[in-house]
């Protein structure tokens, strides 16, 4: 491991997370007031450089720039996201949306456990999971019985702050650190490709900088235009539906009523909301193409394909039981549309509660947690191209088994697909069911009077970066009712989910943290040929 390399990118990482820090400073002032700012903002945003700076200083060499590989680049993808959830849990912490160290006669206990809510809620912002533990119980800005809306009574610049980490969580930590930092940093593919496991990278640009910037000029743009549609159209404040806008594109849900979107009751603003998440769980590659003009390309794919019919499937079948309970039609279209496509791309927000409904919803909207969107989007889950990948593999072998000479290659989009791809994608799979199931004995542990449905969909949310799960932990409760033990394994399996898991297995296995041996043969190699060279001069001497 080449420890220089890590201190260079986390270096620049942390450097980079002060404008953010000092811009939502600005803005707490401004909506809030200058004291709340100065304990929120004011430590993260001189921890943040400070610490970026010694590691420049002190850690790098002259030459670090050049020497990323592919192990470093997996490291320091896995590395940057703890580290900007501690940085990004500071304000939460300090502000007082848990209990803190200003909080007026807090116990240490009481302390102890803020630092894991804001940890918690820090994570599952930058990992775009969406679940909350800001409840009355949890926040000393809501009173039990008086406040009505406990989300909302959170100082608004702290708010635009959990808002910003679900933004920036959404394309990706790294993939802002390539477009800022690539002349610096270097090795520019080798992140992406740490960032985005799978067959998902493709560019859009000739050099990978020009695909970064191609990517958040895209991701921006339709941040604005659902914000503009969300004020002007759907009758929001202006406060919200930025914050909403935010939350959107990258499917994190987090928004600014203990309701969620079920707060505005308008099919108006849901209607636009369920546009702009199907749009956020589309392959970006494929949103550029279509802003380009390339329709039949982009409507061609298919991923694309079988992500609609996938969503499709869910909704008539979710509206059709629920019109078969006796719900009726424009309800049951409404709140079976939103909460497919809000489940099925990973955003989890919520329109109306779900657990009331019949247990075959259930089964589908757990699917919906497990599979995700599209590779290549801001959705999390296994995503619906290794799950078709998977699906085709399966296949081919149970034809060898009628047909064992026949060679039949797995194909997407008509390109065949290479075995070390596919191994990817088995290996993966083969870790998501290994993790899942043990993840689920330990939570259970945790919770030993937890639901089988309560600690099975805690995981699969957790791991699929959805938010809201089923049982005692559904669209209309937070997760506060969890203690600190299942909180820290709950925002672990975040971490894994939005790393897709295989880079953080490579970040926890011994071999990647080996530290490189001082390798004699290159210099044994030109002493020995220096030596032969020498022999060589001596015999023509005296020959």
């Amino acid at each position: 491991m080449r420890f220089d390399v890590l201190n260079l990118i986390l270096g620049w990482t942390l450097i980079a997370l002060t404008l953010p820090l000092v811009l939502c400073g600005l803005i707490t002032i401004w909506l809030d007031d200058l004291t709340l700012a100065l304990y929120a903002f004011a430590v993260p945003a001189a921890i943040s450089p400070t610490i970026g700076i010694l590691m420049l200083s002190f850690g790098t060499r002259t030459d670090t720039s050049e020497r990323l590989r592919d192990r470093e680049a997996f490291a320091a993808v896995a590395l940057v996201w703890p580290i900007a959830v501690f940085i990004g849990s500071l304000p939460f912490w300090l502000g007082g949306v848990f209990v803190g160290p200003f909080t007026p006669d807090a116990s240490i206990a009481d302390i102890a456990r803020g630092a894991v809510n804001a940890w918690f809620e820090s994570m599952s912002g930058f990992t775009t999971t969406g679940a909350t533990v800001i409840s009355h119980n949890m926040s000393p800005n809501c009173i039990p019985g008086t406040t009505i809306d406990c989300i909302n009574a959170q100082p608004q610049g702290l708010l635009i702050w959990r808002s910003l980490t679900q933004w920036f969580g959404g394309m990706g930590i790294i993939m802002l650190g390539m477009m800022l930092l690539s002349r610096i940093i270097g090795g520019g593919m080798a992140l992406a490709r740490a960032e985005l496991t799978g067959p998902s990278l493709s560019r859009l640009r000739p050099k990978l900088k020009q695909t970064a910037l191609a990517l958040w000029g895209l991701y921006l743009g339709l941040t604005i235009i659902e914000c503009i549609c969300l004020k002007f159209i759907g009758g929001m404040t202006f406060f919200d539906a930025v914050n909403h806008a935010l939350t959107t594109m990258p499917t994190g849900g987090f928004s600014t009523h203990d309701a969620s979107i079920g707060y505005y009751d308008s099919f108006i603003v849901e209607f636009i909301v369920v546009v702009f998440m199907f749009l956020a769980g589309v392959n970006f590659t494929l949103l550029w193409m279509i802003r380009d003009g390339q329709y039949k390309k982009a409507f061609g794919d298919e991923e694309f394909r079988n992500y609609t019919i996938y969503i499709l499937v869910a909704f008539v079948t979710i509206a059709t039981v629920l019109l078969a309970s006796g719900i009726s039609f424009g309800t049951a279209f409404r709140d079976s549309l939103f909460q497919v496509v809000s489940l099925g791309t990973s955003t989890g927000y919520a329109s109306a509660d779900y657990m009331p409904w019949p247990v075959v919803t259930h089964l589908i909207i757990f699917i919906l947690m497990i599979v995700g969107a599209s590779a290549g989007s801001t959705g999390g889950g296994l995503k619906l191209l290794r799950v078709t990948l998977a699906f085709k593999v399966a296949m081919r072998e149970l034809v060898r088994i009628a047909q064992p000479r026949k060679v039949d290659r797995i194909r997407m989009n008509g390109e065949v697909v290479e075995r070390q791809q596919i191994g990817l994608i088995v290996g993966m799979l083969f870790v998501w069911v290994g993790l899942f199931g043990i993840s689920s004995i330990i939570l259970a542990i945790f919770m030993p009077g937890g639901s089988f449905e309560s600690i099975t969909t805690l995981v699969a949310s957790s791991l699929g970066n959805t938010g809201p799960a089923l049982g005692d932990y559904g669209p209309t409760n937070t997760w506060s009712g969890l203690n600190s033990g299942s909180l820290l394994i709950t925002s672990i399996l975040m971490w894994f989910g939005r790393l897709e898991l295989l880079t953080a297995v490579i970040l926890i296995h011994p071999r990647t943290w080996r530290r490189e041996k001082r390798v004699q043969s290159d210099r044994a190699a030109i002493a020995l040929f220096r030596r032969l060279m020498d022999e060589k001069q001596e015999k023509k001497k005296q020959g």
